[in-house]
């Protein structure tokens, strides 16, 4: 796995201040380093935009992959606020802006996998999950972090029907929570995170697949006992708790061990899954002497 610092990274690479200020005022008033740190996770090509833009699962505009892209454009994404709850020392309820601006950005090229089989390379920018946990203040007792999606019918469409139990839940343990690859996402390439892909605050863990990575988050809650998550809810057999990418365990109506590149050319063939999608080398110790077959 090729891991690069911005130390590490000609200057060519860094997006220049002032072309990264002209990204929309919102962004800008986030930056407060001279430059975007970049972390890159795999040496994989970058997915084009204009498929990570198209082609995503977000259930509650569409059980389609293009339904996100063609119903979601008259979600509002701002203002937007976030429930800090739960056994922690800091509760609250914060503006997203006020909530983000101490935080310095950062670009992390991760590798990202769906349960479905295929996989993007995606340039999130955002900053790391334990920077709000530990300003959030946790109690010795919390074990776990959940995370609750914004319960909107009128403009998310498919809320009005039970497809999932909504609103959309999804949890982490404190561990996975703390590490500095899950990260908090608010932008990719050079926009704001669009709606499609889970504006304005979107979860991102590159060893687990693609619907760990809640969306639209409007909650964040710490726990002592793990907490339910929708599609563990809607079909327990097909989806753990933990969901961390595994080729050696199928799910039951396909093989795990595959994957496609959206955005490849159709010619492409397709490439092995990795444990952990790559990252086993950083995660692979939060659970030594676990049963990984059992806690799929």
């Amino acid at each position: 796995m090729l891991i690069k610092k911005s130390t590490d990274i000609a200057s060519s690479e860094i997006t220049p201040r002032p072309t990264y200020l002209r990204r929309r005022d919102f962004l800008a008033a986030l930056v407060t380093l001279p430059t975007v740190s970049r972390l890159v996770t795999t040496t994989d090509a970058l997915t084009p935009k204009a498929a990570i833009t198209s082609y995503t699962n977000f259930y509650e505009f569409g059980s389609d992959k293009g339904d996100a892209s063609r119903n979601g454009g008259a979600f509002k994404a701002s203002p937007w606020s976030v429930t800090v709850d739960g056994l922690c020392g800091k509760p609250g309820t914060y503006a997203l802006d006020d909530m983000l601006k101490p935080h310095p950005l950062e670009e992390r090229v991760y590798r990202m996998r769906c349960v479905e089989g295929w996989s993007m390379v995606i340039p999130w920018v955002g900053f790391p999950l334990n920077v709000l946990i530990k300003e959030a203040e946790p109690l010795g007792k919390a074990s776990f972090v959940a995370f609750e999606t914004i319960l909107a019918p009128d403009q998310m469409p498919n809320q009005k029907h039970q497809i999932l139990q909504w609103p959309y839940v999804e949890g982490l343990r404190m561990d996975e929570a703390m590490h500095p690859l899950t990260i908090l996402v608010v932008a990719l390439y050079d926009q704001i995170l669009p709606n499609v892909d889970g504006a304005p605050l979107r979860l991102a863990v590159p060893w687990k697949y693609g619907f760990k990575g809640i969306k639209s988050i409007v909650k964040v809650t710490f726990t002592d006992f793990m907490p339910p998550t929708t599609w563990n809810q809607m079909a327990p057999n097909e989806y753990g708790f933990y969901s961390n990418v595994n080729p050696h365990v199928d799910h039951p109506r396909w093989s795990q061990a595959t994957e496609r590149k959206i955005g490849a050319s159709i010619f492409s063939p397709k490439q092995p899954t990795l444990m952990f999608n790559g990252y086993g080398d950083q995660v692979a110790s939060l659970y030594t002497g676990m049963d990984l077959r059992k806690y799929y």
